[in-house]
C-alpha cells in the first residue's frame, strides 16, 4: 500500500493505490458547495490543460475532478498534480500561472476513483483512443486496427456512476459515427440497468485543437471551436457550457447538424494536414535531385494568400494526431457508417509520412558517406514538435533506432525532454557539456528555438569539425554559411547544397 499526501484547502487527503477514493471526493464537492462540478475523464495533454482552463473560467465558478485510470504512470500523474506540480512540462507560461491559481482557490481535485462522475454536472471526454497500425519494415501499412474496447470501457465507467441529467461531453478524436452510434446506446444501456431516466442527459461532440507550446492554454480557452450535439436539446447546454469556458465574443462557436459532422471535421481537418505534409515529401526529394532549395520556393509560393498554408520539408510527422486521425476515419467510413470503400489517399498520406524519418536517414546516409558504427551522433531534439515535451509517436524515434541498428554511439538532448520513455533513455537539457565532448556529426532533429539561437550556434562553432544535418530547416542563409566556414552542413530538402 502507498500512500501520498496532497495538501487541499489546507487540509491532507491520502491516495491508497489498493483502495477508493470517495471520501476524497465527497470532502472536496462539499467544500465547493456552491459550484458546480465538472468531471474530466483523461489527464493527458489534452485533459490535464482542459482542467485548469475550466477552474479558471472567469464566466463561471467551476470545480473540477480530474478522473484517470489507476496504473503506476498515472498514479504518479495524479500525486503530482495533487501535490503542487503539473506534471507537463511546455513553453507556455500560462500553465504555471492558471495551475498556480487553481492550487490558490482549492477548486481541482485529480483522482482515479469513477465515484467522481456521480458527483458531475458536466462530464468532459479527453482519452486516447488509438490506432495500431501493422507495418512491414519498410513501413508500408499492410493493415490497422482500431479498438475500441477501452474507450467503450471508459463510456460504461461514466454510465455506471453519472447523474441522469448530466452533461456528457467528448472531446476526443473518435472515427465519425461514435457519439451516435457507441457513446449514446452505451449510456442509456447503463442507467436503464440503474433504474434511471434515458431522456434526461444530454451528450455532445466538440473537438479540442489542442497545440502544446507557446500557446498551450490559448488554444483551448481562445480558439474556435466547433461543436454539436446528438439532438438540439443536447446542442443547445453544449453551447450554454462552452461559452462560459471559451472567450466566445473574440472566437465565436460554429454549430454543425449533428455529431457525425464533428467528428468528421476532426478527421477531415487533420486529414488534410497530413496530406499537406505528404505532398510535400514528395517535391523535396524532387528538388534535391533538382539541385534546388525548396525552402526558398515554397517561401516565395505562400507570398500568394491562397496557398499560404504549403508545407516544407522536414524528418516526418508525429504527435497524437496526424499519425492516425485519416485512418479512424476511413475506418470509420467502412466500419460504422455503412461505406464500402476505404479512403484510399488519406492512407496513402499516413503511409508517405510515415516513411519520412526513413528517408531522412538514407538522405543522411548518403551525403554523410561514412559507416556509422561507432561514429558519435548527438540529436539536437526527441520531441514531436518545437517548444513542448511531447514523445508521442515523435518520427525521431524512427531515424534514431535506425542509427542505433548500424551501431552508432548517440547522445540526446533535448530542453524539455529529461527522460523518452518510448526508448527507456535519458535525455540532457544541459548543451555546455554535451558541447565538451567530441561528436562526428550532429542532427538537428527537432526545431526547438534554442537551435537556431546564437548562443548554440556559437557553442557549434566552438566544437570540433563535423557532419551537420538539419532535418527541419532551423538554420536560415547566414547561420549555413557561418557555420560551413567550420563544418559540413547539410539541410534535407535543399538540394543546392
Amino acid at each position: 500500500m502507498i500512500d501520498s499526501k496532497s495538501p487541499l484547502n489546507n487540509k491532507t487527503y491520502s491516495i491508497k493505490r489498493n483502495s477508493t477514493d470517495r471520501d476524497n471526493i465527497d470532502e472536496f464537492v462539499s467544500e465547493n458547495s456552491d459550484k458546480p462540478v465538472i468531471a474530466i475523464q483523461g489527464l493527458g495533454f489534452v485533459g490535464a490543460v482542459m482542467s485548469l482552463v475550466c477552474a479558471n473560467s472567469d464566466k463561471k465558478d467551476y470545480a473540477v475532478i480530474g478522473v484517470d485510470l489507476l496504473n503506476e504512470q498515472n498514479y504518479w500523474k495524479i500525486r503530482s498534480l495533487n501535490e503542487g506540480v503539473f506534471p507537463l512540462v511546455a513553453e507556455d507560461p500560462k500553465i504555471e500561472e492558471f495551475y498556480s491559481a487553481v492550487r490558490e482557490k482549492g477548486n481541482f481535485y485529480a483522482t482515479y476513483d469513477a465515484h467522481a462522475y456521480s458527483k458531475a454536472n458536466v462530464i468532459i471526454v479527453d482519452i486516447n483512443l488509438d490506432v495500431a497500425k501493422k507495418s512491414s519494415e519498410e513501413k508500408n501499412i499492410e493493415g490497422y486496427d482500431v479498438d475500441l474496447t477501452g474507450f467503450k470501457k471508459a463510456m460504461e465507467s461514466i454510465g455506471q456512476n453519472c447523474k441522469e441529467d448530466v452533461l456528457i461531453l467528448v472531446e476526443t478524436t473518435v472515427p465519425p459515427g461514435t457519439s451516435e452510434k457507441i457513446v449514446n446506446p452505451t449510456i442509456k444501456n447503463c442507467l436503464e440497468e440503474r433504474g434511471l431516466s434515458t431522456d434526461k442527459f444530454r451528450l455532445g461532440h466538440s473537438y479540442e485543437r489542442v497545440m502544446p507550446g507557446p500557446g498551450y492554454i490559448d488554444s483551448i480557452q481562445n480558439f474556435y471551436r466547433v461543436y454539436s450535439g446528438i439532438n438540439e436539446e443536447s446542442a443547445d447546454v453544449v453551447e450554454a457550457f462552452l461559452k462560459t469556458i471559451i472567450s466566445t465574443d473574440e472566437y465565436p462557436l460554429t454549430r454543425l447538424g449533428n455529431t457525425n459532422s464533428t467528428e468528421m471535421a476532426k478527421v477531415l481537418e487533420n486529414s488534410y494536414r497530413a496530406m499537406n505534409i505528404a505532398f510535400a515529401v514528395e517535391w523535396s526529394r524532387f528538388a534535391e535531385e533538382a539541385g534546388v532549395n525548396l525552402y526558398e520556393v515554397v517561401k516565395a509560393i505562400r507570398m500568394r494568400p491562397t496557398h499560404a498554408n504549403l508545407m516544407l520539408p522536414g524528418i516526418g510527422v508525429g504527435g497524437y494526431c496526424l499519425t492516425k486521425d485519416p485512418l479512424l476515419a476511413s475506418w470509420a467510413r467502412q466500419n460504422l457508417l455503412g461505406g464500402k470503400e476505404k479512403l484510399s489517399l488519406s492512407e496513402i498520406g499516413v503511409e508517405t509520412n510515415d516513411k519520412m524519418p526513413i528517408y531522412a536517414f538514407n538522405y543522411f546516409k548518403k551525403q554523410y558517406n561514412t559507416k556509422l558504427c561507432n561514429k558519435n551522433l548527438l540529436f539536437l531534439g526527441v520531441s514531436y514538435r518545437n517548444e513542448i515535451g511531447d514523445t508521442r509517436y515523435t518520427p525521431v524515434e524512427t531515424f534514431y533506432n535506425l542509427c542505433r541498428e548500424h551501431d552508432a554511439n548517440i547522445s540526446l538532448h533535448d530542453p524539455y525532454v529529461g527522460f523518452w520513455e518510448e526508448t527507456n533513455q535519458k535525455v540532457s537539457a544541459d548543451f555546455d557539456v554535451l558541447c565538451e565532448e567530441k561528436f562526428d556529426a550532429i542532427i538537428i532533429s527537432t526545431g526547438h528555438k534554442f537551435y537556431s539561437s546564437k548562443e548554440c550556434i556559437n557553442k557549434i562553432l566552438s566544437m570540433d569539425s563535423m557532419f551537420l544535418f538539419d532535418t527541419i530547416g532551423v538554420w536560415n542563409e547566414e547561420t549555413i554559411e557561418k557555420l560551413s566556414e567550420k563544418h559540413i552542413v547539410k539541410v534535407l530538402g535543399r538540394g543546392d547544397l
